[in-house]
């Protein structure tokens, strides 16, 4: 049976219920995620080098994961961090650290970067990586999200989404204002409502759904709920 198709509100449920009834930690998952989508990219025969532009939240610890785990496989990477290191939270802060104890983690730009100072960063990428905004983000895209995003767009590289394009909604598919264009989408569980969206393949390209090692039983659980309702 292929994976459902879970909205916003459900991808939440799904990690609350896997960390907190089956005992799994949020940062194995995040583990999961991270090398579930290098996978991806070694099946497109990337090889390097790969710009991984992340944001604060658990997308950017997605990338983190990537970072690593490119870096064993022999495939030059490099982290541009798009906030402040002490902004990071949580299983996203955790797997920074290892990157910076692993001298990986690449070049902290913070809040208020310009297009001057990625353009030579993105330089001759094989690979961009959009680790930027997750699900959860609504709304018009804010800096220093809309400028990193705009870079990505003139890069002329190919980009990998990581879970869903930064700047698209994940339910209704919408642009929040500007959107990263992804030849290829990562995304984590399931398919997303927005994918389906008129349109929204100009921003997604082709998706994959990416394993991430939630029990089967947690996701026949949410689509039984979701069909009753």
């Amino acid at each position: 049976m292929p994976p459902p198709t879970l909205t916003r509100s459900q991808v939440r449920d799904v990690d609350r219920r896997a960390i907190d009834e089956y005992g799994l930690p949020g940062v194995v998952l995040m583990e999961n995620a991270g090398r579930g989508a290098v996978d991806l990219l070694c099946r497109e025969r990337c090889s390097g080098p790969v710009l991984i532009l992340a944001g604060k939240g658990n997308n950017g610890g997605d990338g983190f994961v990537m970072a690593r785990h490119l870096a064993i496989r022999g495939i030059e990477a490099r982290v541009i961090l798009c906030c402040n290191a002490s902004q990071l939270q949580g299983d996203a802060a955790i797997h920074y650290h290892v990157l910076h104890r692993a001298g990986l983690a690449g070049i902290e730009l913070g809040n208020n970067i310009t297009t001057e100072q990625l353009v030579p960063l993105i330089g001759q990428a094989d690979w961009i990586v959009d680790a930027l905004l997750g699900t959860g983000a609504q709304g018009d895209v804010r800096e220093p999200y809309r400028t990193a995003i705009e870079a990505i767009n003139r890069s002329g590289s190919r980009v990998l989404a990581v879970d869903l394009p930064s700047g698209m909604d994940c339910d209704t598919g919408v642009a929040n204002g500007i959107c990263v264009r992804a030849n290829l989408t990562a995304t984590f569980v399931a398919r997303k409502p927005g994918f389906d969206a008129v349109g929204a393949d100009q921003f997604t390209g082709r998706v994959e759904v990416i394993d991430i090692g939630v029990p089967p039983r947690l996701l026949e659980e949410l689509t039984h709920v979701g069909n009753q309702k």
